[in-house]
């Protein structure tokens, strides 16, 4: 697949070729070797190479990446394949489709746009003249792929679902990081089922930091655990006196509550030594009336902790309240929001622009 290059300009391009027709794929699942995705770990196909691409995906050590985009093309196929595009289109029809923003926002997924393509087709050729993170705005031409029209109409959906997805992520994560400055923004585990690396990626791209990328790689004590385990002090002696018989080393997180379990908090670390790096202050941003907050608690609770630990905001965190948030002096903001009530950003991938741009004008779409 290529780099960032220049865009035809044509709007609508149909060939033909002698070529035979190809072999009509059966996306379904199968015991085919799998590839675990990380970006600490890659292979060397050239669709899963994570060289170059403007920001690479959270590492993971379990999460196979191609065979999401597999389970996402099987879905689609069922056990047929796409039924249409076997009766409209000749087996050696060629075209251009075009990528078209329809809203203005922060642009991700090109990547994995490329890994689908590959996938359906390794023959299709693709161009942006965008990268990941890049600001798109309405009307906007900003990617094409040409090559076997039934493989760019098989995966249009596919790449589009990805797309517009996270797209959407990576457009609320810009504006809620920026808002949130001083203080870093973080999604949560709150992410679509199957889709955690996919998500949090999104995150990254629109210049988040991601949070613990599931149970495995951050301890965590939330209140459930601190309720069975009889109060926040023996929930963190408890998590210190594992890490240490294991010998692990990872960052720890507690979450409190009120102000009085902040305290306590810090009267065990100051008698002891710790694995504690992160205390959560959940919920002591309050909702007023007149639809601000109120952050003197939270204000407290960071003059209490004093750069002893890092410190995240958790609760009522939304566009509207994270700048008085991070004004606060909290290290972290958490929002469940950028990934459990995304609005996916309107995309398109059209072979006959012009048409598109009328029909967007008529409907103020483009």
């Amino acid at each position: 697949m290529s780099g960032i290059a220049s865009l035809s300009s044509s709007p609508i391009s149909l060939r033909s070729r002698a070529a035979p027709a190809p072999r009509l794929r059966r996306f379904v699942i199968s015991c085919r070797r799998t590839v675990r995705m990380s970006a600490a770990a890659t292979t060397g196909s050239p669709a899963l190479s994570f060289e170059g691409m403007a920001v690479k995906p959270p590492s993971h050590p379990t999460y196979d990446l191609e065979g999401v985009i597999k389970l996402a093309l099987a879905e689609d196929a069922g056990d047929r394949g796409d039924v249409t595009c076997m009766a409209t289109i000749p087996a050696d029809m060629e075209v251009e489709a075009h990528f078209l923003a329809k809203e203005d926002g922060v642009v991700a997924g090109i990547a994995l746009a490329e890994m689908v393509f590959h996938e359906v087709d390794p023959s299709l050729e693709v161009d942006w003249t965008k990268k990941d993170g890049d600001y798109i705005h309405k009307g906007l031409q900003f990617g094409r792929v040409s090559g076997r029209a039934y493989s760019v109409v098989v995966a249009e959906r596919v790449v589009l679902n990805f797309m517009q997805r996270m797209s959407g992520i990576a457009t609320l994560t810009k504006a809620m990081a920026d808002a949130a400055h001083p203080a870093r923004i973080l999604e949560t585990r709150k992410t679509a089922p199957v889709l955690r690396l996919v998500d949090k990626w999104a995150v990254l791209i629109g210049g988040g930091k991601n949070h613990r990328m599931g149970l495995f790689d951050m301890v965590m004590i939330k209140d459930n655990h601190i309720s069975i385990a009889g109060g926040v002090t023996n929930a963190i002696r408890s998590v210190d006196t594992y890490l240490k018989q294991n010998n692990l080393q990872m960052e720890v997180e507690v979450e409190t509550r009120t102000l009085e379990e902040v305290k306590e908090v810090l009267n065990y670390a100051s008698e002891t030594n710790t694995f504690l790096t992160r205390i959560m202050l959940d919920n002591m941003v309050v909702p007023l009336s007149n639809g601000d907050v109120d952050v003197s608690m939270l204000q407290e609770a960071v003059a209490l902790i004093n750069g002893k630990f890092d410190t995240e905001a958790s609760g009522n965190v939304i566009l509207e309240t994270v700048h008085r948030i991070g004004q606060t002096g909290v290290t972290y903001i958490s929002s469940g929001a950028l990934t459990h009530s995304v609005k996916a950003l309107d995309i398109s991938l059209k072979i006959d622009t012009d048409l598109a741009l009328e029909v967007g004008r008529r409907t103020k779409r483009a």
